[in-house]
């Protein structure tokens, strides 16, 4: 079977405070977008995990790889036989877009699914828990307002199929430490009632992760810039980095990695 492991944005993103745990406390809408990775999983008659991928590469050893760690956590606790698995990779990564963590959820979807687990959601949203905190947002895969760590979830309205969305990666690595290194906590929450309104998006939201990465790398700061001079209602650089996103009331003129109604 092929699933189309899609990416999210981050419309909005609070850091409100550092946790005893050592993670910090997260306020944030995630929205998914049908930008895919196509992953490929089919039962084999050999046992274990049969690994390949095309695409972009993918760096680091296979017991690192998340599509993996899921296979072993179901493993764990259900007789499941052998799989071959293929991943096409075209979401680039570090990019905060979550891929890998799409990739993780929809791997647990299809063992599930191959293997007739019958699963449900909140059980897949506990597996998808252990992996890392974006993959339980790829389970429901609806617009959600993500709190705690990002597995805190609450589905909310809000419907963009009607606007269009431009993401540009400009290939610039955005590490982890930098990105929370610089950040000053702000307990505020996400306001809620604007977001039925895109036109407010501007002056009430923001990601607090833009501060800190647009002195790192001014080409950032430059590109979410362009896109509202490119007429954007709303821009962003999406997660830590370093992607950046434009909504746009109609398709605009310039190329971008993708372009595309947000219906889903």
């Amino acid at each position: 079977m092929i699933y189309f492991s899609n990416v999210k944005i981050n419309i909005g993103l609070n850091v409100k405070f550092k946790r005893s745990d050592g993670f910090h406390e997260l306020d944030s809408i995630f929205y998914p977008v049908p930008w895919c990775d196509l992953l490929e999983v089919i039962p084999s008659d050999q046992p274990g995990f049969e690994w390949s991928c095309s695409g972009l590469e993918i760096p680091g050893e296979l017991e690192d790889n998340l599509i993996y760690k899921a296979y072993q956590l179901i493993l764990e606790n259900h007789a499941i036989g052998g799989v071959q698995v293929h991943l096409k990779k075209q979401i680039p990564m570090g990019a905060g877009l979550g891929g890998g963590s799409s990739n993780a959820a929809f791997m647990l979807m299809a063992l599930n699914d191959l293997f007739d687990l019958n699963l449900t959601e909140t059980e897949l949203i506990g597996y998808a828990a252990k992996l890392g905190s974006d993959v339980p947002f790829f389970i429901k895969n609806k617009a959600c307002r993500c709190e705690g760590r990002g597995e805190i979830m609450q589905e909310i309205d809000l419907d963009l199929s009607d606007y269009f969305i431009a993401i540009i990666n400009p290939r610039i690595h955005v590490s982890t430490k930098d990105a929370f290194g610089g950040i000053q906590p702000c307990d505020r929450p996400i306001d809620l009632s604007i977001i039925q309104d895109i036109e407010l998006w501007k002056e009430s939201l923001s990601n607090d992760f833009e501060k800190t990465i647009f002195k790192i790398h001014p080409a950032i700061e430059s590109l979410k810039n362009r896109m509202y001079e490119e007429g954007a209602i709303y821009a962003s650089m999406t997660g830590s980095g370093s992607s950046v996103y434009g909504v746009f009331k109609s398709k605009p003129a310039f190329e971008a990695d993708f372009i595309g109604s947000l219906s889903i």
